[in-house]
C-alpha cells in the first residue's frame, strides 16, 4: 500500500484547507483510514479516522466540528476538510492506513496503522 497525502499550504486563520490522501492497491475499500499530525517539537497526534466504508468517523476533541474526514472508494482516496482553522492547526499532517479489513473499532493510536503517507504540511496565520 502506498499513501500519497497533498493539499496543504499556507491559509490565514479562519481559512479553510481540503486534504488529499490518495491510495495504491485494489483492497483501499476494505479497510479503516486515519489522518494525525506532528507540529513542531511535539509528538504526532490522532486527529481523525473513517471507517472501511465510511459510515463511522471519530475526531479528536480539538478537531471536532472544523474538520471533517471523508472516503471515496471509487477514487481511493480519503479527505479531510478543515475549516475555521487556528494556528494551533499548524502541522504536517499524515494519512495512515489500519489494514485490517473490515475492522469496526477506529483506531487513535499511531502504532496501531500499518502504512502511513509522507505527510503535508499546513501552515496557519494568525
Amino acid at each position: 500500500v502506498q499513501l500519497q497525502a497533498s493539499g496543504g499550504g499556507l491559509v490565514q486563520a479562519g481559512g479553510s484547507l481540503r486534504l488529499s490522501c490518495a491510495a495504491s492497491g485494489r483492497t483501499f475499500s476494505s479497510y479503516a483510514m486515519g489522518w494525525f499530525r506532528q507540529a513542531p517539537g511535539k509528538e504526532r497526534e490522532f486527529v481523525a479516522a473513517t471507517s472501511w466504508n465510511g459510515d463511522s468517523t471519530l475526531y479528536a476533541d480539538s478537531v471536532k466540528g472544523r474538520f471533517t474526514i471523508s472516503r471515496d472508494n471509487a477514487e481511493n482516496t480519503v479527505y479531510l476538510q478543515m475549516n475555521s482553522l487556528k494556528p494551533e492547526d499548524t502541522a504536517v499532517y499524515y494519512c495512515a492506513a489500519d489494514l485490517r479489513k473490515y475492522s469496526s473499532r477506529l483506531k487513535t493510536r499511531k502504532d496501531e496503522y500499518d502504512y502511513w503517507g509522507q505527510g503535508t504540511l499546513v501552515t496557519v496565520s494568525s
